[in-house]
């Protein structure tokens, strides 16, 4: 009967259970090349990781009987981290950029503010326009949704309107995001 090494000084994974720190009385075995070995108590399983110098893992600890695979543990989280970089970098994230304008803005303003809209929204960015009202203008919200219809109308080449004007307190917001395929 081989001797069991202690395997504590290897970095693991929160979530693995790896060597030791299996405790089922009997596990369902896999070789390394995916072959099945078959049920057998811990102790055999951990002695044949051990014996082709390569670490026991549990697979699926909540299965009828615990699913553990011998492999080499430290070549397999290198691949699980390779993969998660990977996933990473391949991930896009939509940065939703935001616009305060006011119901009673100048012509000059308006055009500044559709023109950098138009620019995140040509980079594929979301944008939201918020239009705060102060003090008696929450009484003519008619003017506020005016100026939104004519930002609206500026960018509806370069946007789709996701999410209409609606007034939360006394703030009007909408939300514009790119057309699809431009």
């Amino acid at each position: 009967m081989g001797r069991i090494k202690n395997n504590k000084n290897r970095r693991k994974e929160p979530n693995d259970i790896v060597n030791e720190d299996i405790h089922f009385k009997e596990v369902l075995v896999i070789g390394p090349q995916g072959e099945q070995l078959g049920r057998m108590s811990r102790r055999e399983a951990l002695e044949k990781a051990y014996d082709l110098e390569l670490d026991l893992l549990c697979v699926a600890p909540n299965a009828e009987t615990p699913v553990c695979k011998i492999l080499d543990y430290g070549k397999y989280r290198f691949e699980a981290q390779k993969k998660e970089r990977e996933a990473k970098k391949n991930q896009h994230v939509t940065e939703v950029k935001a616009l305060r304008v006011s119901p009673v803005i100048d012509q000059g303003d308006f055009d500044t503010k559709v023109k950098k809209a138009r620019e995140w929204l040509q980079d594929g960015q979301k944008v939201r326009i918020d239009m705060k009202f102060r003090g008696r203008m929450i009484t003519r919200q008619e003017v506020g949704r005016e100026v939104i219809r004519n930002f609206s109308e500026q960018i509806s080449d370069v946007a789709d309107m996701t999410k209409a004007p609606n007034l939360e307190g006394n703030t009007m917001s909408v939300t514009f995001s790119p057309k699809k395929g431009k």
